[in-house]
C-alpha cells in the first residue's frame, strides 16, 4: 500500500516537473518576443520622439527670437514713453 502511494507521488511529481518545464519554455519564448518588440518597434518610436523634441526646441527658439523678443522691446519702449510723458506732463502714476 505504501509503495503504491509512493508510485503515485512520483508520477504526480514527474507530471508537475514536465508542466513547470513547459511553462518555463513558454515564458522564455514570450521574453524573446518581448525583446524583439522592444528592439524593433519601441526603439524607432523613441528616435522619432527625440526628433520631435529637437524640432519643437528649434521652433520655440525661433518664435522666441523673432516674435517674443521684439514684442517685449516694443512693450518696454511703450511703457518707457508712457512714463516719460507722465513725468513731463506732471501726471502721477
Amino acid at each position: 500500500m505504501l509503495a503504491d502511494i509512493r508510485d503515485v507521488a512520483l508520477v504526480v511529481l514527474a507530471v508537475e516537473s514536465i508542466v513547470i518545464g513547459l511553462a518555463l519554455v513558454l515564458t522564455l519564448l514570450e521574453l524573446r518576443s518581448l525583446t524583439r518588440l522592444l528592439r524593433d518597434e519601441i526603439a524607432p518610436m523613441l528616435d522619432t520622439a527625440k526628433e520631435t523634441v529637437t524640432i519643437v526646441r528649434g521652433t520655440t527658439d525661433f518664435v522666441g527670437e523673432s516674435v517674443v523678443r521684439p514684442m517685449i522691446k516694443v512693450a518696454s519702449m511703450g511703457s518707457a514713453a508712457k512714463r516719460v510723458a507722465q513725468i513731463v506732463l506732471g501726471i502721477k502714476p
